[in-house]
């Protein structure tokens, strides 16, 4: 599953949702699994990309007279011709009102870990650390590891977030001796369901949290699965009973409930790739209260965390 050095989105700081205290998140760009919702749809590939935001284009055309290759035009509905673009940026640098962006960079396990190292204060006040994400930052076995071992020396705890499609011998040795808590996504347990939304099998998924119960037991780490609520996806009453017989059986006794963000459908359409659900009302909302609960009752025998 490892493919070299990965492109990091963002490192944000003073995160309360990604762990316990306060946390400083890292983005890993790329991920195995192509779900028709995903929250960050810039983390799915693996390579930079162009994001062009409308609302803040100012209208300069600064951008279009740097552009060497013709790739922008105010008469492309997509304004950029990602065929054509070859990455040189230029028009971000020229771009005055940060409408223009590249979506990955790269950085050096030691960038990233002196990154994060700036809010060792707020950690250790808190309570926090830091948390890998994406994107899948398992992708990146190697990378991942020695990241991982350079804020262990730090005194830095982890967290590793993960969709669950991984190299289970490779994650056990590279990645489970250096963090602390793994938060597990399981998304839908339909296999078919899972092949048409997320774009693979979930076989292995399930394989992946079966053995990743038993072995983190035993090395007393912290593994939490959590199940994000897309309407009509995984938040219909079916699956969510699914899920819940499914961990019983594994012996888990607790769940999270990702409350849906439709503000991804922002995002997609930034990159030129709008999503085909756009013009379903429910995805294009913030989940009604009653709803959460109606989920959250249908995990009946696990504590909610």
């Amino acid at each position: 599953m490892s493919r070299g050095e990965p492109l990091i989105l963002e490192i944000k700081g003073n995160s309360l949702d990604d762990g316990p205290g306060i946390r400083t998140v890292v983005f890993f760009k790329g991920c195995p699994l192509d779900c028709s919702w995903c929250h960050n749809p810039e983390s799915k590939r693996t390579s930079a990309e162009m994001s062009f935001d409308q609302e803040a284009c100012v209208g300069c055309d600064a951008c279009l007279d740097a552009c060497g290759r013709g790739a922008l035009s105010r008469e492309d509905a997509r304004f950029i011709d990602r065929e054509k673009c070859d990455m040189c940026v230029e028009c971000v640098e020229a771009c005055p009102s940060g409408a223009l962006s590249r979506v990955g960079r790269t950085m050096s396990v030691e960038e990233v870990a002196r990154e994060i190292e700036k809010d060792l204060p707020f950690f250790r006040t808190s309570g926090g650390g830091a948390t890998m994400s994406g994107g899948e930052p398992t992708m990146f076995m190697d990378f991942l590891s020695r990241l991982l071992a350079r804020l262990e020396e730090g005194g830095v705890k982890t967290i590793v977030e993960t969709c669950g499609h991984f190299e289970a011998d490779e994650f056990e040795r590279e990645v489970l001796p250096r963090v602390d808590a793994v938060y597990f996504d399981l998304k839908i347990l339909d296999d078919v369901v899972h092949r048409r939304e997320c774009g693979v099998s979930n076989a292995r998924i399930l394989e992946n949290f079966e053995r990743l119960h038993g072995e983190c037991g035993r090395r007393g780490i912290e593994l939490l699965p959590r199940v994000p609520l897309v309407p009509g996806v995984t938040a219909t009453r079916a699956n969510l009973e699914a899920i819940a017989d499914f961990l019983r059986s594994c012996g888990a006794s607790r769940v999270a409930l990702l409350e849906y963000n439709p503000l991804w459908m922002e995002k997609s359409a930034r990159l030129g790739r709008p999503s085909p659900r756009a013009g379903e009302l429910a995805m294009n909302s913030w989940m009604p209260r009653s709803e959460i609960e109606a989920c959250r009752h249908a995990m009946d025998g696990l504590e909610i965390v």
